[in-house]
């Protein structure tokens, strides 16, 4: 008899199994599934993208999650904060004549009898959480979105459980529900993968949210951490401070302490201290992923669609995000031009330690006072326009207190995150008004250096404990302060001065236009002709007799900038016009310096 057709959304693991013994019962050998797939990735591609079914998968969150059903498919998108290493695990077995599979599983079914035949494979463990400053309109489902979808799935799998129900004696897909009761090493779940106390599931997965606070200090109680289950994808795919989206199975154990006596020898051996180690997923969801991708900005705008940016349409949307800037800056034209420049930038590439496209601004005459006028203003501006944004007030205390690097813990085996561990592409402003007297002690010294570094060279340290280990970074730095900061030295200093107190209030269509200009332009690809190159030599050349302290530092900012000011009126190739508005742009500077 024909099975019926599996629910890739509410019943993900049936078309795992179906495609498994479908490929077993044709001749082919498990052993050669320990780094590849049997066909059921094929049948979620052509769900997701081919049938646009992408849309229907609910996005797993603090809000969503008590309305998500265990053993269903699901998305996350976070950063990777840590690499929790390999897991081995039983991935397939003989069931007397049989062969099955535990894949996407968090336990194994295999008989507890360790000569039956079983084949080992192994996963890759990665600790996964909402992006750092992650903003509010940059979320990409509402809770009551999400409800609805939930609602709608709920009859879908209702009405499919009543069909099973009566196919149920020729079919036999289901097993008891006692079956996933007890240890999971000895028991089976049911085939469709739901078990009955899925509510009580959903409400300690929520609950375990708050708990897992605890688990990194720097994840919000409002955040929801993930461990995802990596299958058959090269390490250099994947790494640290990355964004991605993760699309597959949530899986919860209704057993939070695993009895290791109740697991046979083999998983005894190699898996029991990742067993100890590991956030449970009482605490922490588990996904096992079928499918995941890389994250850019684009992939956190609403409603702003990527398409080819038209000279005459990308000036006029620079024009008006320019005033929006001016007026949040207080009628201070030039500091809006170089904040645009600076929201524009980007690690290009590294060569040796210079980071090749960073800009980061430096603005002066500051106070307290000015800083909860105008850093408030710029502040929520930059929040409205850029997914991922961060504000640090730095004080004494916080300096001397704070962990700024991320921090390995050998006793969890775990990466303690630093409160520098930021995705790709984060906004950063740093305020140093906030500054008071005092003295930095040891780790205020330490966090100092951090700042330093990851100012100029746009690296992250990273603490083994027996070792220290740097990391490139994307980080985009504006300082806030009084004077020229003391510890991000960066690489534009320049003085503040308002007129003005504007407001920063603008339209929804305003804001998906700057939206898309910001994150579209940013990525284009840059070339000097060798007309124009000619030029910028000899500017250069002119430049550094006019002042004999303009070095190599200087000649990079100023080719940044003109790269920066080529793709603000969205083209590739730098002009002479572009060019002469740089050199403008650093003459209002110097004099203002001066």
């Amino acid at each position: 008899m024909v099975g019926l057709a599996y629910d890739c959304l509410a019943n993900p693991l049936g078309a795992v199994r179906s495609t498994f013994e479908k490929s077993m019962s044709s001749g082919a050998d498990p052993a050669s599934f320990s780094g590849g797939d049997w066909g059921a990735l094929d049948v979620f591609r052509n769900f997701l993208f081919d049938q646009d079914g992408l849309s229907q998968v609910p996005i797993l969150d603090h809000k969503t999650v008590k309305w998500i059903q265990p053993y269903t498919l699901v998305r996350f998108r976070g950063m990777i904060q840590d690499m929790l290493g390999n897991e081995v695990y039983v991935g397939a077995y003989k069931d007397g004549t049989v062969w099955r599979t535990n894949k996407y599983l968090d336990f194994s079914q295999a008989p507890m009898d360790s000569s039956a035949d079983m084949r080992i494979w192994e996963r890759r463990l990665l600790y996964c959480v909402p992006v750092p400053g992650l903003n509010s309109w940059a979320e990409s489902a509402s809770e009551a979105t999400i409800k609805r979808r939930m609602e709608l799935t709920s009859q879908q799998r209702e009405k499919r459980r009543r069909a099973d129900d009566e196919a149920a004696d020729d079919m036999d897909l289901v097993v008891s529900n006692d079956a996933i009761e007890g240890s999971p090493s000895a028991k089976k779940m049911r085939e469709d993968g739901h078990p009955s106390d899925s509510t009580e599931s959903q409400e300690s997965i929520s609950q375990g949210a708050s708990s897992s606070a605890s688990f990194q200090p720097n994840v919000d109680m409002d955040s929801l951490p993930c461990l995802v289950k990596i299958y058959d994808t090269p390490e250099s795919d994947l790494k640290l401070n990355e964004i991605f989206e993760f699309i597959g199975v949530l899986t919860f154990d209704s057993q939070p302490q695993l009895d290791k006596d109740e697991f046979d020898d083999f998983e005894n051996a190699f898996m029991g201290d990742a067993l100890t180690t590991l956030p449970p997923s009482t605490e922490v969801p588990h996904l096992h992923c079928f499918i995941h991708r890389k994250l850019a900005i684009h992939d956190f705008l609403q409603s702003s669609p990527m398409l080819e940016p038209k000279p005459h349409m990308v000036k006029e949307i620079r024009e008006t995000l320019l005033r929006h800037l001016t007026d949040v800056l207080g009628n201070d034209c030039l500091a809006a031009h170089f904040v645009l420049l600076h929201l524009l930038s980007k690690v290009q590439s590294r060569v040796d330690t210079l980071a090749v496209g960073k800009f980061s601004l430096n603005l002066t005459g500051l106070s307290k006072e000015t800083v909860s006028v105008y850093g408030t203003q710029l502040s929520l501006a930059i929040k409205n326009l850029l997914p991922f944004s961060d504000y640090l007030p730095l004080t004494v205390g916080y300096l001397n207190a704070a962990p700024f690097s991320p921090k390995k813990d050998y006793e969890t085996n775990r990466l303690i995150t630093g409160r520098l561990q930021l995705a790709e592409g984060t906004h950063l402003i740093i305020d140093e008004t906030t500054m008071g007297e005092g003295n930095l002690f040891s780790v205020g010294v330490d966090n100092t250096r951090l700042l330093k570094n990851l100012t100029e060279l746009q690296k992250m340290e990273y603490d083994f404990k027996y070792y220290k280990m740097e990391m490139a970074a994307d980080i985009q730095l504006l300082v806030l302060s009084e004077g020229k900061s003391c510890f991000c030295p960066a690489d534009l200093v320049l003085p503040f001065q308002p007129t003005s107190v504007g407001s920063s209030e603008v339209s929804i269509e305003a804001l998906d236009a700057w939206r898309w200009y910001l994150a579209t332009l940013r990525s284009l690809p840059h070339s000097i002709d060798a007309e124009i190159q000619n030029v910028i030599e000899n500017d250069l050349v002119e430049a550094r007799r006019a002042d004999r302290n303009l070095g190599t530092e200087g000649f990079s900012r100023l080719l940044t900038m003109g790269r920066l000011m080529c793709m603000s009126y969205g083209e590739t190739s730098l002009s002479l016009e572009h060019w002469q508005m740089v050199k403008e742009l650093e003459r209002l500077r110097r004099e203002r310096l001066q």
